[in-house]
């Protein structure tokens, strides 16, 4: 009956790319909890302060029908005025709320022109989408500038929308936001920038790498609450007008149960200590540097400079051996392997955060250099 499935596993695995999930073990270098939020006293205190005042753990419906509790509205109002945009929409993943975001507010007769290396969630709402799409070289702001030219001289006559990341999940690098803000106002477009991976992190205050952009009437942003935030959800943040239209028009929002209010009162609680507590921040740019600097010493590789750091091995095999072998002396790294990248790019995605020492990130690069000798291309 499953035959079909079957061998479409049994090639998977030839190839080196077959998926399966394990336990979490050793010390934390894969995960997106950034800051250690996700299991700190701060928050337990926090989550454990909402119940005590009655928060609910379920909505128990749709946010349009019964699921819409003070607590998300409360957060809403925090989250807007925290990161300064007009308004906020919370809900239950990043994925959903960004296939949300392409699905339904690009419209028929529009052009979405995205970066080649943007999330698998913006890939899925286009795909849902009325609106046309291209893409562009990665970074490359002249040929975004291109695409939209291209699509102009074509009758094209919707509005454009540019769909970004302030910083690379799969790279650790960052967008030049303030050039791809200037195209989006020269070209009265729409500019889409996921923060996903900077929101609690970078910016001031944990706000993102485009805060200086938010509450601009041509932004929309995506600020990702399960990853430095340590707890769970997503905020879309942008006008008014956008909101609501995401609210009449958004199949992931309107059709979903609506996310744990006790997680968002988790949120509002993670808000603030970004707000209030950069010590968090400040310790992880430490790690950042001194990761940087051994990893360019023993390894002889450029680092990021961000939380996010990818060590290229091209081979799927060789990404799965290397990391297995850090896996045995006690490190959670893990390869990552096409379709995830693009072929040819196998790596390690290697995560600072809070959750591993300074000296266990020190022995991570003594052991990233050894395991790398001992599987050479």
């Amino acid at each position: 009956m499953h035959d079909d499935h079957e061998r479409a596993l049994k090639a998977l695995a030839a190839r080196g790319r077959l998926r399966t999930l394990t336990p979490r073990r050793g010390i934390d270098f894969s995960s997106n909890d950034y800051l250690g939020l996700g299991a700190s006293p701060d928050l337990a205190d926090a989550i454990a302060a909402a119940l005590a005042r009655g928060v609910p753990v379920g909505a128990g419906g749709s946010r349009l029908l019964r699921g819409n509790d003070p607590e998300h509205e409360a957060l809403e109002e925090d989250a807007a005025l925290f990161f300064g945009a007009e308004t906020a929409l919370y809900m239950g993943g990043g994925f959903a709320a960004n296939t949300a975001i392409f699905a339904t507010l690009p419209q028929r007769g529009d052009l979405i022109v995205y970066d080649d290396l943007i999330h698998a969630s913006a890939h899925d709402g286009m795909r849902m989408s009325k609106a046309g799409s291209a893409s562009a070289a990665h970074n490359d702001v002249a040929a975004f500038a291109e695409r939209i030219a291209a699509w102009r001289a074509n009758g094209g006559t919707g509005r454009v929308w540019i769909a970004i990341e302030s910083l690379y999940s799969m790279e650790g690098d960052t967008a030049p936001l303030a050039d791809f803000d200037a195209l989006a106002r020269e070209t009265d477009a729409m500019l889409i920038v996921d923060e996903a991976h900077a929101t609690g992190v970078l910016g001031p205050h944990g706000r993102g790498l485009a805060s200086a952009l938010e509450g601009q009437p041509h932004v929309v942003s995506l600020h990702t609450c399960g990853k430095a935030l340590g707890v769970m959800g997503a905020l879309v943040l942008g006008p008014k007008t956008l909101r609501d239209f995401l609210v009449n028009r958004a199949r992931p929002f309107i059709y979903a149960t609506a996310p744990s209010p006790l997680m968002a009162a988790g949120v509002r609680a993670a808000l603030r200590l970004s707000a209030d507590a950069p010590e968090r921040r400040d310790m992880l740019m430490e790690r950042i540097a001194l990761f940087g600097r051994a990893l360019h010493a023993g390894c002889g590789i450029a680092p990021t400079g961000t939380h996010i750091q990818p060590i290229l091995l091209k081979s799927d095999a060789r990404a799965v051996a290397i990391a297995r072998a850090l896996q045995e002396r006690g490190f959670d790294v893990r390869a990552v392997r096409p379709p995830t990248v693009p072929d040819g790019t196998a790596r390690l995605r290697v995560s600072l955060t809070l959750n591993a020492s300074a000296a266990d990130t020190t022995s991570l690069v003594e052991a990233i250099a050894e395991a790398i000798e001992r599987h050479p291309v």
